[in-house]
């Protein structure tokens, strides 16, 4: 991010401090379902190693961080920590989130239906908390958005019943109406306590990064992959990637995204925390996801080249996650990074690399690529984190 002269005005920091309540122990617990949710689109991915296997998977990622961000914007307006009620609503959300991941595999085929059920079932506890437990101002901008939260969830019940065409054709409008109705109807409305909301997409960050720490350790040993010398280099290579890929998120870019939602208050805010985190954190996450899906290839063909789509999961996905970063940027600071754009690129080229060259060797290429970003920025931005550091502790 890019450095700012710039500090909290007073109607941000009282903003931020309003409902300065920690991420609680019930939201840590409801993330777990998540993690189980974002194993299973790679599992899917793995099992349907096609462009539109790709299609779908890209498109039940999609509708399950839909229903997380739902859930990060609610828990920071309502207290399930200490309402009864509340926590066993969540608790409800949680198990029909639950059977939703457990669906995964056959959304759209034989569970597709469970699935779509079970999802309309967790979107429509949402609403229904939002608009018990909120003050007016949020439960009438919740209710107002709800056609468009319930609309979409409601389609993929109806896709259930079809196949071929006409169901991709419901998922894609599904999705269009369930994220585009907070930018026809707006967010004006909705509470966003900055240090919360932060917090709540960092830990998100970080369920998606174990995620890809699973993908290694479930093909190797009991995966069935033999645990040679080329695997364990592999699985080595593939830790160093996910520890440079927290790196660039949270070395000092989270500091500065922090500092600049806190600058914001009212509706600039919510604009502001929709537009960064909530939309333009797909990309991030989707990175991550596409990562996760070629190391699981890599390992399972640590000698011999990626197919295509496994090495556009490894490199694309690698690139897909600095592009999302950039565009994050571009839209709070209206800058970019140059180093990561040049990474961003040279990784899309490794994509016809990856194919011709051993597995392991195209792996060791691109963390030797991303080791290089992360030390010259650790080097050049020094004094740019020690700065966004001190503004987000005052």
């Amino acid at each position: 991010m890019s450095t700012t002269d710039s500090t909290p005005t007073p109607d941000a920091n009282e903003n931020a401090s309003e409902q300065g309540q920690d991420v609680s122990t019930i939201e840590l617990f409801f993330d777990l379902v998540f993690v189980f949710a974002f194993t299973q689109v790679t599992g899917f991915l793995v099992h349907h190693l096609t462009w539109a296997g790709v299609a779908k998977g890209a498109a039940l990622l999609a509708a399950v961080w839909w229903a997380w961000v739902m859930y990060s914007w609610l828990t920071g307006s309502v207290s399930p920590q200490e309402d009864l009620l509340q926590r066993v609503v969540i608790f409800t959300a949680m198990a029909a989130m639950l059977v939703v991941a457990l669906s995964v595999p056959g959304a759209f085929g034989d569970t597709a239906l469970l699935f779509a059920v079970a999802y309309f079932v967790v979107r429509l506890l949402h609403i229904a908390l939002y608009a018990a437990a909120t003050p007016p101002e949020t439960r009438d901008a919740v209710l107002r958005a709800a056609p468009g939260f319930l609309g979409g969830p409601a389609l993929l019940v109806l896709a259930s019943f079809f196949d071929g065409p006409l169901k991709a054709i419901l998922w894609v409008i599904a999705l269009a109406i369930d994220y585009g109705i907070v930018f026809v109807r707006g967010v004006e409305g909705f509470r966003v306590n900055v240090e919360h909301f932060v917090e709540r997409y960092r830990l998100i960050v970080i369920i998606a990064l174990g995620e890809s720490i699973v993908a290694i350790g479930s093909g190797v040993g009991t995966g069935g992959i033999a645990l040679g010398p080329l695997v364990v280099l592999a699985a080595i290579l593939a830790f160093v990637l996910i520890a440079v890929l927290w790196w660039l998120y949270f070395d000092y870019v989270v500091f500065a995204a922090e500092q600049r939602l806190a600058e914001e208050s009212g509706h600039d805010l919510t604009l502001l925390a929709r537009d960064s985190y909530s939309v333009l954190h797909l990309s991030i996450i989707g990175g991550i996801i596409f990562v996760a899906l070629g190391l699981k290839q890599t390992l399972a063909h640590v000698d011999e080249p990626l197919g295509i789509i496994a090495a556009v999961a490894l490199c694309g996905g690698s690139a897909l996650y600095l592009f999302g970063h950039t565009a994050w940027r571009y839209h709070d600071h209206g800058t970019y990074s140059t180093p990561r754009l040049i990474v961003a690129v040279i990784a899309c080229i490794l994509i016809g690399v990856a194919v011709r060259i051993p597995a392991v060797a195209a792996l060791a290429a691109l963390v030797v690529l991303f080791v290089g970003l992360a030390a010259y920025e650790t080097l050049y931005s020094a004094d740019r984190r020690e700065f966004y550091e001190q503004q987000t502790a005052q």
